[in-house]
């Protein structure tokens, strides 16, 4: 029987990450991008999705775009993103906190995140302005 393949889906399995859906993972942000690309904003909203797991590094998928050919819209979405997914529970893995979180984007700030996204990330939480529900 064939299974639905989605990423919600494959984020909700409860066993370790196999390579395959590794690879199904990243074809997510092209999957999102097509069903908003038909869609009319105001905003390049498909674009923003489409790029928001790339890296400045060009590491990213799944264009591998770098630096400023990554939309500032996609370099905000991406790091907030990265802080949600750490700071919060999967089905694969607990928690690891906010602390651990903004580690992360400070140590790889300029690598592979936007130093200025870093930069007010990090004064956002930093200063109190914004917390996780619990």
């Amino acid at each position: 029987m064939l299974k639905k393949i989605d990423g919600a889906g494959i984020l909700n399995e409860s066993n370790a990450f196999m390579e395959v859906e590794f690879m199904l993972i990243k074809e997510y942000p092209k999957a999102g991008y097509d069903i908003l690309k038909g869609i009319e904003f105001s905003w390049k909203v498909a674009d923003f999705v489409l790029q928001h797991h790339e890296r400045i590094d060009g590491s990213g998928y799944p264009q591998h775009l770098k630096g400023d050919n990554i939309l500032l819209e996609a370099r905000i979405i991406g790091v907030a993103d990265v802080v949600e997914a750490m700071s919060n529970h999967r089905p694969y893995r607990p928690a690891w906190g906010l602390n651990k979180a903004l580690d992360e984007i400070k140590k790889n700030r300029g690598i592979l995140y936007d130093p200025d996204v870093v930069d007010v990330c990090l004064n956002i939480f930093g200063s109190k302005k914004f917390e996780f529900s619990a």
